[in-house]
């Protein structure tokens, strides 16, 4: 199994049926596809392959699939999925500047950003690190309904 499957399958541990609950933020969802995010697209009804179809192209093709060490990869794809590229993106940066990357902050993983996290020794407390910040955001929404959810998924 690749990388992009081995995200895919922790992503789907933790997004699968049909929610459409007023309370979330993400609002009508299937398989972690909001219909906030992909308002053409018909929720309801979207089969896992055209969901996978958007990981590759929306998710996984705008940073995760950069980064080589598998945990922390599919981590990182995982939160893009749950909190959005840009914001994801700018947590792995900011974890790898705790280490001294010196990293722009710019919401955007390219060869730079890849090369540095693709290179350091320690990418179990990168990963660390990068819960850590996704950690401070769940709290910081507060709503408490979701965040032991939020939490469970973020530890696995």
């Amino acid at each position: 199994m690749d990388i992009f499957e081995q995200a895919v399958a922790l992503t789907l541990q933790h997004e699968g049926g049909y929610i459409n609950d007023p309370a979330d933020p993400g609002g009508e969802t299937r398989y972690g596809i909001s219909k906030r995010a992909f308002p053409k697209v018909d929720i309801a009804n979207l089969t896992i392959n055209k969901a996978k179809a958007i990981y590759k192209a929306f998710y996984w093709e705008r940073g995760p699939h950069l980064i080589k060490h598998p945990s922390l990869a599919a981590k990182y794809f995982d939160l893009c999925v749950n909190a959005g590229v840009s914001r994801a993106s700018k947590w792995l940066q900011e974890a790898s500047n705790l280490f001294g990357a010196a990293l722009a902050i710019d919401g955007v993983v390219g060869p730079v950003t890849a090369e540095y996290i693709n290179r350091y020794p320690h990418p179990e407390a990168l990963l660390c690190a990068l819960k850590g910040l996704a950690f401070n955001h769940y709290v910081n929404i507060n709503k408490p309904r979701f965040l032991a959810g939020w939490l469970n998924r973020l530890e696995a």
